[in-house]
């Protein structure tokens, strides 16, 4: 009984952390969504439905929602694709060896950086006097434009963001046999060939984990937004993240804003059921 329970007495606390930290603040913006003016009215009522009724009514979240899909859709598509580029000429021989490690590190630089540092950057790069238009000539302010927010907004969390997916496609492409591509070149097979041919197949497995990762991430997505738009101008660059925040923070309906939030939060969780399904297909 005792050698049982042990192993139990030592997953205790980091269980306990992870109900107090985790499944209890669910829990509470859960319970929040069915009441009605939480945190602000002492005795809240239990009003069912009338949270996700009204945030479903709301244009508002719709186009919060629509721009949020935009920015995980268009997010994932070029994280993958600069991924497999950078990746792929780190695997190469077109670096020298020596050189290697340098290349490396200066591309995974943008990783190293937290969001806030990242969002102020740009901010004062991408302004009407900053950098950007200097260089090119342009006189655009592209986080206070209505037409260019949004892409200003997804620009920087792909330069952000592309280095993790680098690495791990990395990873997987050092985990390749090289006999593959010696068969595949006495077959007479092209680069395009074993590409398509034997570097996709074998690395197919952790692309489609990243890009349910990467989808999961970018629907989260609030500090890049909120700092560098606010979800603004005129709501061009809302996302869901910012929207709720807004919601309960400048507005104060914190029982809409958990609606919110549980909304987004099923959206998550759909995708990650298929992630994890997609892990035991992999194991």
């Amino acid at each position: 009984m005792k050698k049982k329970i042990t192993p139990y007495l030592y997953l205790l606390p980091i269980m306990g952390l992870f109900g107090l930290l985790l499944v209890y603040p669910i829990y509470r913006v859960i319970y929040f969504s069915f009441q009605n003016n939480v945190i602000v009215n002492p005795n809240p009522i239990f009003i069912g439905l009338e949270n996700f009724t009204k945030i479903l009514k709301d244009g508002k979240f719709w186009i919060a929602l629509k721009n949020s899909l935009i920015f995980s859709g268009v997010s994932m598509i070029f994280h993958i694709t600069l991924g497999i580029g950078f990746a792929m000429m780190l695997n190469s021989k077109l670096i020298h060896p020596n050189f290697r490690g340098i290349v490396r590190a200066l591309y995974i630089l943008p990783w190293t950086f937290t969001v806030s540092i990242v969002a102020i950057l740009w901010r004062l790069m991408l302004n009407n006097s900053g950098i950007i238009n200097t260089v090119f000539g342009f006189h655009i302010d592209w986080f206070g434009n209505r037409k260019y927010a949004a892409a200003a907004v997804i620009f920087v969390n792909i330069w952000t963001s592309y280095p993790f997916y680098m690495i791990s496609v990395l990873s997987a492409l050092q985990g390749i046999s090289p006999v593959y591509y010696e068969a595949a070149s006495i077959d007479g097979a092209n680069g395009f060939q074993k590409f398509f041919h034997i570097t996709i197949p074998q690395i197919k497995p952790v692309l489609i984990s990243m890009m349910l990762l990467d989808f999961i991430w970018s629907m989260q997505q609030l500090s890049l937004t909120y700092i560098t738009t606010g979800g603004g101008p005129m709501g061009s660059s809302e996302t869901i993240g910012t929207y709720t925040y807004n919601l309960a923070f400048k507005n104060y309906q914190f029982s809409t804003a958990s609606a919110s939030a549980v909304i987004m939060m099923m959206i998550c969780l759909i995708i990650a059921v298929f992630y994890v399904k997609r892990q035991r297909i992999a194991e």
